[in-house]
């Protein structure tokens, strides 16, 4: 099905009329698919998916949900959190506290990734950690810390392959250490000591520059601008950028990068972006 520039036009107005919601910098071929999919789901016409948008508040914050990205996984692309726990961690060692933010954290695997490695380098329990997305009801999920195992199984061999990178035989950690696998159950449950330790906020990266009243020494952003134009991932740069300490750091996904205007901001090292 095309979907002609006309349809998102109108479809963009409608989401603004009826919510606070602007999603008109996001990337207009992420647009299309979302809304193509929204229409053959729903069984609607633009027409009448506008329509109901504006009388239906619960279906607008449904169609909300269905445009942005939930994709997550545990400990994804190893190499870069080996980064993390060999290149940055070791620079917070004499730290008294340390802040990070993940932004659009999804359903929490990487939020508990990164707890797990915080652990690991002995700074978790000196860190601040707040987690925010636009999405509710993955931030429902990302709290309660529980997975289907089935479909995180595969994801599992993340964690030998960052937790217990170069160990053999004793030395490895095991996964009871910080979460319970029950293949009966189909579930995967992270440790009590994890769930109560990250702020969970809902959180729009368009519109809410100052989800918190702090600065960070790291943020964590991976996969989220990807889906941005260029004018909005520059404002979204622009919150990163204010929001981290001096020197501090920004990781993205590892096919996402900074160019024009902030590139002059942030060095590159390390998979990673460090504050100028």
């Amino acid at each position: 099905m095309e979907i002609p520039d006309e349809d998102i036009k109108l479809f963009l107005e409608s989401l603004r009329s009826a919510s606070n919601y602007d999603f008109s910098n996001y990337s207009v071929n992420s647009l299309k698919r979302r809304l193509r999919k929204l229409l053959t789901d729903n069984h609607l016409d633009i027409t009448h998916l506008v329509q109901k948008i504006e009388e239906d508040w619960a279906f607008m914050e449904k169609v909300v949900k269905s445009i942005t990205v939930t994709t997550t996984e545990f400990f994804r692309d190893p190499s870069i959190w080996l980064s993390l726990k060999e290149n940055i961690f070791p620079l917070y060692s004499g730290r008294k506290k340390v802040s990070i933010w993940i932004a659009g954290c999804s359903t929490g695997q990487e939020v508990y990734s990164l707890m797990i490695l915080l652990s690991e380098a002995g700074l978790l329990n000196k860190t601040e950690l707040f987690a925010t997305d636009i999405n509710t009801d993955v931030l429902k999920v990302a709290e309660r810390g529980i997975y289907k195992y089935r479909f995180n199984k595969d994801y599992l061999t993340n964690f030998d392959e960052v937790i217990n990178h170069g160990k053999t035989g004793k030395k490895m950690i095991p996964y009871s250490k910080y979460f319970e696998v029950d293949e009966q159950r189909d579930t995967i449950t992270m440790g009590a000591d994890l769930t109560r330790r990250p702020l969970y906020r809902k959180t729009d990266l368009v519109r809410d520059e100052n989800p918190f009243d702090k600065e960070f020494d790291i943020i964590i952003c991976r996969n989220v601008i990807i889906y941005f134009n260029y004018e909005l991932q520059n404002k979204v740069l622009n919150t990163f950028y204010h929001r981290l300490n001096s020197e501090g750091w920004l990781l993205l996904g590892i096919h996402e990068s900074i160019i024009g205007t902030y590139s002059s901001y942030f060095e590159k090292k390390f998979h990673l972006y460090k504050k100028r």
